[in-house]
């Protein structure tokens, strides 16, 4: 499903806009709003162009579509790293690590007292 702005939802916001505002106010209205959008766009030009001085020549060596958050889905990420990812060499097996229990336990029938941990009570 596309959400994206047809003509026949432009159309329809514009008679919306038509009853609402009324025939009279709406080209005092239309006249605020391309003044609007005519700010946006100065303000966007000159952040782009303070980049643009701020980065000297290494903004035209930027790949701006990479950059792009839309370009990414989690799922292809995960697949293409598990995919591309080569074994791993086979490591020596490391001893099963003892449980906190077994250490009691096994510290316990040593005679030696067990473990006790400050910061935890």
């Amino acid at each position: 499903m596309s959400w994206g702005l047809t003509f026949e939802k432009l159309l329809l916001i514009g008679l919306i806009a038509v009853i609402l505002i009324g025939p009279d106010r709406l080209p005092g209205y239309a006249a605020q709003f391309g003044r609007l959008i005519r700010s946006l766009r100065d303000m966007a030009n000159g952040a782009k162009e303070r980049m643009r001085e701020e980065m000297g020549p290494d903004y035209d060596d930027v790949d701006w579509k990479k950059l792009d958050p839309r370009q990414y889905d989690p799922r292809r990420i995960i697949r293409e790293a598990l995919i591309d990812e080569p074994p791993p060499a086979a490591a020596e097996p490391k001893p099963p690590r003892e449980s906190a229990y077994a250490q009691r336990q096994r510290l316990l029938r040593e005679g030696r007292p067990a473990p006790f941990d400050a910061e935890a009570t």
